[in-house]
């Protein structure tokens, strides 16, 4: 979807601006919302690309007035009420008031370190040979789709240059939605600043994306 967090190339939101030496966290509640959230993650209800389509679905309004801990809170909302783990009147009276579905698992305090080491690989096999070479040039599709996708709006409907082949990854537009992984290679296409931004864009700029296979034809 041409969600909120689909800011490349838009104008108005002025430059960014790095923070030195940024620490992790820049409040103690941030600590909490990060642990909520992975803890909370382990249930085993969702998955990544579901938690990015919640994230990205929040209304603009919301979204840009947010922290970045704020937005996974608020998606993190959206995702315990979608899986039955909370209700509208748990929220309104700050405790737990409606019967909840019972996590498939649960992370346990002293399987943390453990489960953040082991990650979560998204890389599978892939049948059949690339369609793509390096070298090659490829356009990236022009659709607008109502669901998640990871094919940034800046970049559709361009013609770029393929850089790298990589391996299958779990496809995130699909994965999102709870219709499978259908895994796909994913390429790096180079795209230049011209291209991308038009007449009177840095020439000497090039950007460069992964994108999954079925995000490009051959230009």
């Amino acid at each position: 979807m041409n969600g909120p967090q689909d800011l490349g190339g838009q104008m108005g939101f002025g430059p960014v601006a790095p923070e030195m030496d940024e620490p992790y966290f820049h409040a103690e509640w941030e600590k909490r919302a990060l642990g909520v959230t992975l803890a909370t993650g382990g249930f085993g209800a969702w998955n990544i690309d579901e938690s990015r389509h919640a994230r990205e679905s929040l209304h603009p309004a919301i979204y840009y007035a947010a922290t970045y801990y704020e937005i996974w809170i608020r998606a993190l909302e959206i995702l315990l009420k979608r899986h039955g783990f909370l209700s509208d009147a748990d929220l309104a009276a700050g405790e737990a008031v409606d019967a909840a579905a019972t996590p498939k698992c649960v992370l346990r305090a002293e399987d943390v370190a453990a489960t953040l080491a082991k990650g979560g690989p998204c890389d599978r096999p892939v049948a059949g040979a690339p369609l793509f070479k390096a070298g090659d040039r490829v356009r990236a599709r022009n659709f607008n789709p109502t669901g998640h996708t990871r094919l940034p709006r800046y970049a559709r409907g361009k013609c770029g240059t393929v850089e790298r082949v990589h391996e299958g990854f779990v496809f995130p537009d699909t994965n999102a939605h709870g219709k499978g992984e259908n895994p796909q290679r994913v390429y790096t296409v180079v795209f230049s600043g011209g291209e991308i931004w038009g007449e009177g864009a840095d020439p000497t700029l090039t950007v460069s994306i992964d994108a999954w296979e079925s995000y490009l034809e051959a230009a």
